[in-house]
């Protein structure tokens, strides 16, 4: 049988411990819904965008038959704070490589994040809907290569 102070002592952390599980689950839990539930920004704001290349319409009608269209790699760095505003890629396919810092991509679904060093790009097809942000304290950049109307 237990003293009667070991039996309190007993009780108090029990209640202490789930208490202080619960309470972590709650604040998990309040995290996460905040942040999926963070609206989608309406404006671009602190980027800068660096056209590498484009392959013009001609050429894209004369290897792909692919008339009014270009395709272009750009670099795009987000600063610090920045963000892309949402955008839809219904008829704008593209791949993007984050290769200095990381974004964080948001989508109706909730948000992930690409960093430099992960070896997977961000597919861009026409079921894509998303925005991004730079969450971090330095630029990150992506190169983005996507095919455009031509105009």
């Amino acid at each position: 049988m237990l003293h009667p102070l070991q039996s309190k002592r007993f009780v108090i952390a029990t209640a202490f411990i789930t208490g202080t599980a619960f309470g972590a689950g709650l604040l998990a839990l309040a995290g996460h819904s905040a942040i999926a539930a963070a609206p989608a920004p309406t404006e671009h704001k602190d980027l800068a965008v660096e056209t590498l290349g484009v392959i013009d319409g001609a050429s894209m009608k004369a290897t792909l038959g692919l008339e009014g269209h270009k395709m272009q790699l750009r670099a795009i760095t987000i600063e610090p704070g920045g963000q892309i505003a949402k955008h839809s890629h219904e008829k704008r396919p593209g791949l993007v490589k984050v290769i200095e810092g990381e974004w964080v991509e948001g989508r109706p679904s909730g948000e992930a994040g690409f960093k430099a060093a992960d070896s997977t790009a961000i597919l861009e097809d026409e079921e894509t809907t998303h925005w991004f942000f730079n969450r971090g304290d330095k630029p990150a950049t992506a190169l983005v290569c996507d095919i455009v109307p031509d105009k």
